[in-house]
């Protein structure tokens, strides 16, 4: 015992020496290098610089301020590597701190509402009311509530609640099962009799022809002419009402109109877009979206994924990322971070031309159906109307029907190739197989909702190719516009492409 004793203190004490050795030369390394050495390097250049001549004192002078410079900016990125580090460490340790705070005040968050609950309850029992029949929109379980707290989604999460157990098959009655053109009729007089909004037969014969052409149907007009009450109408009509999105100029990507991934709180930021359009994946009937002003913004900024899903000819690829991966709690619909786009939605963007919107690109309107209204319709004087209840499956079947009973007459389709070749040959613009593909869809349907198929090709035509002019050096194309006139008369009927012609000689008194 008194040897281990002995042989402990002597390795205590040589420990604690060599710690102190090292701290001692520790220093006095510090003290050569700042200190002792630069007194030495100084007599070293004072014993060599006598001998020098006026060359070796220009260079010593250049090595001088190069090596003063070097030092000074290693100086100075140790400093600021040191700064970062302690601004870094300072950082996430503010971060732990706020997200302890997050945490703390949810959960008193969640304490203050059950307690609201409760006083709630107790004065609506008071007053002799039962609670239970307020409360469809709260969650039903103490489960219910944990799996909306726990989740991503909580507006995703509130709609799957909603619709939970919830028999969404839309019920036709023999009434409601119209053929296209009564359709028409049924809207102008639900609409003029039940919500004092009048429109012109061409124009809603329009809309459902676009709505078979397209999933995206752009308003054009002057204000005031009823662009977005129009699909307000039409949601009434098909009794879900159509969600009204103002856009907003600040808009620049996605990310504005879906929603993000807060990383700080882990939660998905949703906007009022994502929800509407979640809750639409539940629905069978036929529903909208509005895109209010859609133009204050650049289209194919925020809403370049929807314009390239929707291309897709396969429509169970129709999916929009969401979240990179899927959680528990996540909602039913969003399968692998992936929502698919309901085929029961339509999306209708209103725009007004002034200066403060932005031009709509070709990209946007060669994959959008464009309508336009310029004119307030007339006054209709319609019995009392109600709207229709009416499935997806059903208007797209109507729509199926008239592309296959009412063809384009091969005569026409002959003249569409020779105007294509004229306005090819012309003015650099061709109709292309997008094109003439929506030509071969609108036309169908436009006829069976009580047109012509002179009309229809004029109307569609104007919308999709001779809009395109508004982008060419007109001052320099009067000769072509004349013969573009003389050219439709000579192939269609003196003036019955009217609507195209009007919008010709609108062209030319801009010039």
């Amino acid at each position: 015992m008194v040897e281990f004793s002995s042989y402990y203190i002597n390795f205590i004490r040589n420990l604690f020496e060599n710690i102190g050795n090292f701290f001692k030369r520790l220093f006095e390394a510090f003290a050569d290098l700042f200190f002792n050495d630069v007194v030495k390097y100084f007599n070293q250049f004072f014993d060599h610089s006598q001998f020098f001549n006026v060359l070796d004192w220009l260079i010593a002078i250049f090595v001088f301020i190069v090596t003063l410079a070097f030092l000074t900016f290693l100086g100075i990125r140790l400093y600021q590597f040191i700064r970062k580090y302690i601004r870094f460490a300072k950082k996430e340790i503010e971060k732990d701190v706020l997200l302890e705070e997050v945490a703390i005040l949810s959960q008193k968050a969640v304490e203050l509402t059950e307690e609201k609950n409760k006083i709630l309850q107790l004065k609506m029992e008071s007053f002799g009311l039962n609670p239970d029949l307020f409360a469809d929109k709260t969650p039903k379980s103490e489960k219910e509530r944990k799996k909306r707290m726990d989740s991503r989604f909580v507006k995703l999460i509130s709609v799957d609640e909603q619709y939970d157990n919830q028999l969404t098959t839309v019920q036709m009655s023999e009434d409601d099962m119209l053929n296209l053109k009564d359709l028409v009729t049924r809207f102008i007089n639900f609409a003029a009799s039940r919500l004092n909004l009048y429109y012109d037969r061409k124009v809603i014969s329009s809309f459902f022809a676009g709505m078979a052409t397209s999933k995206i149907l752009i308003l054009e007009g002057i204000s005031g002419t009823g662009k977005t009450s129009l699909p307000y109408a039409m949601g009434k009509f098909f009794q879900f009402d159509a969600s009204i999105i103002p856009v907003q100029p600040s808009w620049r990507d996605r990310a504005e109109m879906i929603g993000y991934l807060n990383e700080f709180t882990k939660k998905f930021n949703e906007t009022d877009f994502l929800k509407d359009l979640y809750e639409r994946t539940y629905r069978e009937d036929v529903t909208f979206m509005v895109l209010d002003e859609m133009n204050l913004a650049r289209i194919e900024y925020y809403f370049a994924e929807f314009l390239s899903i929707m291309e897709m000819p396969n429509i169970n690829d129709w999916k929009i990322d969401i979240v990179p991966d899927t959680q528990p709690g996540d909602p039913k619909h969003i399968l692998n971070g992936k929502l698919l786009l309901p085929q029961n939605l339509w999306f209708i963007g209103t725009a007004n031309k002034d200066d403060s919107t932005f031009a709509i690109t070709d990209k946007v309107y060669d994959r959008a159906t464009s309508i336009e209204m310029n004119h307030k319709a007339p006054f209709v004087d319609a019995p009392y109307t109600e709207g229709v209840s009416m499935s997806y499956e059903y208007i797209d079947t109507l729509f199926e029907k008239a592309i296959k009973e009412h063809p384009i007459s091969p005569k026409s389709l002959a003249n569409l190739e020779k105007l294509d070749d004229f306005i090819a040959q012309n003015f650099k613009i061709t109709f292309g197989n997008r094109i003439m593909k929506q030509i071969k869809s609108f036309v169908p349907v436009y006829i069976a909702c009580g047109g012509t198929e002179i009309e229809g090709l004029d109307y569609i035509i104007t919308r999709k190719i001779l809009r395109k002019f508004e982008s060419l050096n007109l001052p320099f194309l009067q000769d072509e516009l004349e013969a573009l006139i003389t050219q439709m008369d000579r192939l269609f009927g003196k003036n019955a492409f009217s609507t195209a012609i009007e919008y010709i000689n609108d062209l030319r008194k801009m010039i």
